[in-house]
C-alpha cells in the first residue's frame, strides 16, 4: 500500500518531470575552447549559433559592425598567463572577445575588451584593451555552427580560429616572453 507521504511526493514531482521532458535543446549551446601555453591554461567560453538556413556573413553578421563573436552572453577569454594576441599584449586575466567582421579581402579585427560578465550585445569601446587584425581562410564546405578553437598548438604558441559558414578567421597567440 502506498503511504500518503509517497503519494504527495509523487504528485509534487510529476510537473517537474513534464517540464524537463518538454525542454528543447538550446539554439546556441554553450561551448569552451581550451589550450595550454607555457604550462598555463587559456580558455574561451562562448555560445555557438547555427546557420539554420540563414545567410551569415554580411547579413546576420554585418560587415563593419562590432559582433559579439558568438551568441547570448559575451564571449569570455580567461588566461592564466600574459599573452601576445596578434599585435596586442594581453596581461593574464579575464576579458571579453568581440570582432569587427569585414568583407572578403579586408582583414577582420579581433577586439579584446576589459569589461566582462555582461550580455554579448553590451559593447563599450572605451573598455577595449585593443584590436588586432586577423588572417582569413576560406572553408571548402559550409560550417553549420560557429566554433572557436585553438589549432597548431605548440608549447608557447597557437592559432585562435573563429569559423562559421565558409569563413575561417584566425590570429596567432603566443605566451608572452
Amino acid at each position: 500500500m502506498i503511504s500518503l507521504r509517497t503519494a504527495l511526493l509523487a504528485a509534487a514531482l510529476a510537473p517537474l518531470t513534464l517540464v524537463s521532458v518538454a525542454q528543447k535543446p538550446l539554439a546556441s549551446p554553450a561551448a569552451t575552447a581550451e589550450t595550454t601555453l607555457a604550462g598555463k591554461t587559456v580558455s574561451i567560453k562562448y555560445n555557438s549559433p547555427a546557420m539554420r538556413g540563414r545567410k551569415i556573413m554580411g547579413d546576420l553578421v554585418p560587415y563593419g559592425q562590432v559582433w559579439r563573436t558568438g551568441a547570448n552572453p559575451a564571449t569570455t577569454l580567461v588566461t592564466a598567463t600574459d599573452l601576445k594576441i596578434g599585435t596586442l599584449d594581453v596581461p593574464a586575466g579575464t576579458y571579453t572577445i568581440y570582432s569587427l567582421p569585414a568583407a572578403p579581402g579586408t582583414p577582420w579585427q579581433l577586439i579584446i575588451n576589459k569589461q566582462n560578465g555582461q550580455w554579448g550585445t553590451e559593447y563599450h569601446q572605451e573598455q577595449d584593451l585593443g584590436r588586432t587584425p586577423m588572417q582569413a581562410s576560406h572553408l571548402a564546405a559550409p560550417q553549420e555552427s560557429m566554433s572557436i578553437g585553438f589549432e597548431k598548438t605548440k608549447r608557447n604558441s597557437t592559432e585562435l580560429h573563429v569559423k562559421w559558414e565558409n569563413t575561417d578567421e584566425w590570429v596567432k597567440v603566443e605566451a608572452a616572453k
